[in-house]
């Protein structure tokens, strides 16, 4: 059985609550929930973790490597700008996916452009909780 690793950015740990309009209400345990049943029915283990702090999200991708098969990362707000984590997605081996609930390209346009992109396999937008289904299927497909 292969390890996903599901990372969350900034804010993310407030779904369910912050602006439901956009990014729905589902809390952020319903989607590592839904995630670790999707990814167990494609024989992946998941972990999880999520922090508002940009350092600890290069510290858990280096941690990464050599230990887990893919990351499926919804990097929030750091999406746009930061480089450290696009660094550290470069040194992973494995299939990184990019996922976001609501569709950065629909929204300011300071979301438009995503520095996790093109060290990215791929990237899932605008489908809520369904997107994470999708990464977990994209991680599948590509670790044949």
């Amino acid at each position: 059985m292969g390890i996903i690793l599901l990372l969350h950015g900034p804010n993310l740990n407030l779904l369910g609550q912050r602006e439901p309009e956009i990014y729905g209400t589902a809390t952020l345990a319903n989607y590592v929930a839904s995630t670790t049943r999707w990814a167990s029915d494609a024989g992946f283990s998941l972990e999880e973790f999520q922090t508002n702090h940009e350092g600890q999200l290069v510290d858990a991708i280096h941690a990464a490597r050599g230990r887990v098969d893919a990351i499926i990362i919804n990097a929030g707000a750091f999406t746009h700008y930061a480089w450290s984590i696009h660094d550290a997605l470069a040194t992973f081996a494995g299939p990184v996916i990019e996922v976001h609930i609501s569709n950065p390209n629909a929204r300011e346009p300071w979301r438009h452009t995503s520095v996790i992109a093109p060290v990215a396999n791929g990237t899932i937008a605008g489908f809520g909780i369904h997107g994470y289904e999708l990464a977990v299927s994209a991680v599948a497909r590509l670790m044949k």
